[in-house]
Formats: C-alpha cells, sequence, structure tokens
C-alpha cells in the first residue's frame, strides 16, 4: 500500500541520515583531533595538551551527532552497541564503512589545510597524530594497554545504555569528553591511546606508515568485544516499568521542590 511503501522510504532516508552523520563525526573527529596534535618549533604542544583536545573532540561530535547516529566514532564502539543488540549487522557494518571512510577524509582535509611543517617536523616526521608505540615497549605490551585501555571505554560506554540509566543522560557528552581525556593522559604516552581502528588507521593509510599498524586493530576490538560480553551477561538489568516511572515522578518532584524552597 501507499501508507506501506512511505514507511519504507523513510525508514530508508532515517538510516541514510544516520550513517552520513556517523560519517561526518568521524571525520571531525580526525581533523579537528589530530590538528591539536601539530607540534614543531612554530606551534609548540604537549601529550597534556594533545589529550584533553581529543576529549574536548570527543565532547563537541557527541554533543552535535549523538542524537543522530550515537556518534560512535569508533569500530570498537560499534562493535560493543552490536553485542549489546542496539543495533543490527547490517547497520553495524554501514557505521564501519561510515567511519572507515570519515577518517580518511578528515584526516586528509587536515592535510590539504595545513603547511607541510605542521604534518612533518622534527618532533613528528612519519606525519602527525600516527598512533605508535614507545620504543621501550614490545608489541605485545602494545596489545595488552590497548586491549584495557579499550576495555575501560567500553565499561562507560554499557554503563551508560544500562536501562538503570535510561533517565541519567543529559551529561553524556561532558563524560565521554572527560573519560577520552583521561585515559589519553593515562596511555598516550605509551602507545598514543587510540582505543579506535579508524583513528589510527586513517594516518597511517595517508603517510604509509604501518610499524605495529595491527596493534590497534587487535587491542581495541578485543577488548570491546570481551567487555561488552562480560558487561552484557554479567551486569545489565532490565528495569521494571511501574518503578522507572515511580523513579521518574520523584526526580520531578525533587526538582520542584527544590526549585520553590
Amino acid at each position: 500500500s501507499r501508507s506501506s511503501c512511505w514507511l519504507l522510504q523513510r525508514r530508508q532516508l532515517d538510516n541514510i541520515s544516520t550513517v552520513l552523520a556517523e560519517m561526518i563525526a568521524t571525520a571531525m573527529l580526525m581533523f579537528l583531533g589530530c590538528m591539536g596534535c601539530v607540534q614543531n618549533p612554530v606551534f609548540t604542544n604537549s601529550s597534556f595538551q594533545s589529550a584533553l583536545n581529543f576529549g574536548f573532540v570527543v565532547l563537541i561530535c557527541i554533543q552535535c551527532f549523538g542524537c543522530v547516529c550515537g556518534a560512535h566514532l569508533n569500530p570498537a564502539v560499534t562493535l560493543a552497541t552490536y553485542v549489546y543488540d542496539m543495533i543490527s549487522l547490517p547497520m553495524a557494518l554501514a557505521y564501519f564503512v561510515a567511519q572507515m571512510v570519515g577518517a580518511f577524509i578528515g584526516y586528509g582535509l587536515l592535510k590539504a589545510v595545513l603547511p607541510e611543517n605542521a604534518i612533518y617536523s622534527t618532533d613528528t616526521p612519519d606525519g602527525v597524530c600516527l598512533t605508535s608505540l614507545d620504543s621501550t615497549l614490545t608489541s605485545w605490551q602494545g596489545v595488552a594497554i590497548e586491549f584495557l585501555i579499550t576495555c575501560v571505554l567500553i565499561s562507560i560506554c554499557c554503563g551508560v545504555w544500562d536501562p538503570r540509566n535510561a533517565t541519567k543522560q543529559d551529561s553524556v557528552p561532558v563524560r565521554f569528553g572527560l573519560a577520552i581525556s583521561c585515559l589519553s593522559l593515562t596511555a598516550g604516552q605509551l602507545t598514543g591511546a587510540s582505543m579506535n581502528p579508524a583513528r589510527s588507521f586513517a594516518p597511517a593509510i595517508w603517510n604509509g606508515f604501518w610499524e605495529n599498524h595491527w596493534i590497534y586493530w587487535v587491542g581495541p576490538m578485543a577488548g570491546s568485544l570481551v567487555t561488552s560480553v562480560i558487561y552484557k551477561f554479567a551486569f545489565r538489568r532490565e528495569v521494571d516499568a511501574d518503578a522507572e516511572l515511580e523513579e521518574t515522578t520523584m526526580s520531578t518532584k525533587r526538582s520542584s521542590e527544590a526549585e520553590f524552597a
């Protein structure tokens, strides 16, 4: 019928909008995040500044596109949403493609607008924003670090997605922004604190730098899979509808009392 055809077209348009938003959000992550990592004799920078910048950029991306596509920005997060039964397999694959294309576009735009000495300098001879291991670490130590910090990131995601937190979503961009900054400060000087295969892939392909690149796929994706499965079956609980309504009512009542106090 005409109505069912219209609904199908509307659903397809919504899916296209969602995937497009994910691509733009990931491009924004790479463009702004990596611009904040530029370091040479002219543009001063530090690991602290880069970590803080990436957290703020994640905050912006989620604030802009979280309501449209969830702003995963990361194949590891998308894998967790699939395990968590939040998206279908075809949509998860579409998100993955959007993230890889978006990251490629975002970093390419960065190379287009910045001078050569901002991309390649004595501080970043192979290219700005590349994720690489500290020389004192072995490959497997790098995998372990990326695995563990991704476990923390996905634990935060699962906690936000937990039905018991359904009414506590107002500060999600701030939470994720601060979490990314914290994890980047913790492990940034060791592995680059990628936690995101797309974030590592784009600079690698644009600069032809593939040393230890496999670490930034195996660590984050394994961490995402393990953490989301454990959280789903060990910690996630459904919320009784009556209890949720009562909690919402009490919260509204407390807010009203506070206004009149």
